[in-house]
């Protein structure tokens, strides 16, 4: 069972733990802004989960990227519950690798491995975008 807790700081801040031990601060009051708020966090582990997805299946593919990186811009309803209504990631990928194998990573990512993309496509439309960075005449 994986579990996770919300410890009071003080004002709308929270210490937050989950069953790794590894605690990060939230703050849920956008004007103080000290920590991320919880719906930030939820974005940033979206970046981090298609991340980890698209470095697995590369590695697997013996593709020779140098990085990445994830990065979301989205959007919120306008009205309480603000859920993420649309999601766009764009990958950007440096080294000399296949546009294809980096297409078919981010795909296998978001229609397979991902459960943070899952979970959030049940709200919002998810779309994707590919920037190569340093490549090679690779096709």
């Amino acid at each position: 069972m994986v579990e996770a807790r919300a410890l009071w700081i003080d004002g709308e801040r929270f210490m937050l733990q989950g069953s790794s031990g590894h605690a990060i601060v939230a703050d849920s009051d956008r004007q103080r802004n000290t920590a991320p708020g919880p719906m930030e966090l939820v974005l940033s582990a979206l970046c981090a989960c298609t991340a980890t997805d698209v470095v697995s299946i590369l590695s697997k593919k013996r593709e020779p990227f140098a990085g990445l990186q994830v990065r979301a811009e989205a959007e919120r309803a306008p009205e309480p519950p603000t859920v993420y209504t649309r999601i766009k990631l764009i990958y950007t990928v440096s080294g000399p690798v296949q546009r294809k194998s980096v297409e078919d990573a981010v795909r296998l990512s978001e229609q397979k491995y991902c459960s943070v993309s899952a979970m959030l496509g049940k709200t919002a439309l998810i779309s994707t975008e590919i920037e190569l960075l340093e490549t090679s005449n690779r096709k």
